[in-house]
């Protein structure tokens, strides 16, 4: 069984000392040059991490945050997520995906150097079994999906990991639920291992090499269909989906991209480094 909160513990806040080094890897989230230098002039690149979902619901909030005139002018938002690539196909290090995503910087402007922020998405295809079994797959994919984007991207400092929208409408066994729904206790195992000192996910240069970015919760994206949820009113009709149940429609799309939105614009550890206000200058 599994305590409540997303944090564990009931608490949907990170702790404080979590929370403290997160506000110490905010302060090192400055523009930067192509070669990763601070720099007046450079960029902060936000991407995202993961699969079909993912990109469909990341590119709608690369046109929202392209037209977000509070967003820091030098924040650039790039969708890195790709058709069928889930945590698994991620895994390895010289996985196509990796590939794909430096050609999408490339294209953008912006090189592997200039990465500090990301959001990934988790889950992994036609997943069987119960909790333990899934879950734990997942948990070591995901695992070396961080490990790897930290080698591929080195300043890259904070990862916003989320699971899955509901899956009660899926029409194939992709990922219905209860495995939508579970994916979330594989965030917070990840989470909690880091608090707890994990040297597989280690950020913090004090305590020996640094194999992964610091990890908090993105925006938390399930609600048990129809049924609003307590916190926001949230619910997902059949209609925020296509034709497979699984994969979101537009209104769908458009539901995660504004809950990312609303997350970058007000969540304390996020929104400094997103909007133009919370901007320190970089540099001497």
């Amino acid at each position: 069984s599994e305590a409540g909160g997303l944090y564990g513990g009931g608490s949907n806040e990170p702790p404080p000392a979590h929370a403290a080094a997160a506000r110490a890897a905010i302060e090192r989230i400055v523009p930067r040059n192509a070669s990763g230098q601070p720099a007046n002039d450079g960029k902060i690149v936000f991407v995202s991490i993961s699969m079909s979902n993912a990109t469909q619901e990341f590119s709608v909030l690369v046109k929202l945050a392209n037209s977000d005139a509070a967003k820091s002018p030098k924040v650039m938002v790039v969708d890195c997520a790709q058709g069928g690539q889930t945590m698994a196909a991620w895994s390895s290090a010289d996985a196509r995906p990796w590939g794909v995503a430096m050609t999408r910087l490339n294209d953008a402007g912006v090189t592997a150097e200039q990465v500090q922020v990301a959001w990934i998405k988790l889950a992994n295809a036609h997943p069987t079994g119960d909790l333990p079994a899934h879950g734990r797959q997942l948990q070591r994919d995901t695992q070396a999906v961080l490990q790897n984007a930290k080698a591929k991207f080195p300043n890259l400092q904070i990862a916003y990991l989320d699971s899955r929208i509901y899956g009660g409408y899926a029409k194939t066994p992709l990922n219905p639920e209860p495995y939508a729904y579970e994916g979330a206790f594989v965030v917070r195992w990840l989470i909690q291992e880091q608090i707890q000192g994990s040297a597989s996910l280690n950020f913090d240069p004090a305590r020996g090499e640094v194999k992964s970015p610091l990890l908090l919760w993105g925006p938390y994206l399930w609600a048990d269909g129809v049924k609003p949820r307590k916190s926001d009113g949230l619910t997902w009709n059949a209609d925020d989906f296509g034709g497979d149940g699984t994969h979101p429609s537009e209104s769908g799309r458009e539901k995660v991209a504004k809950l990312l939105l609303e997350f970058l614009h007000t969540n304390s550890l996020a929104s400094p480094w997103y909007l133009t206000r919370g901007r320190v200058q970089a540099g001497p």
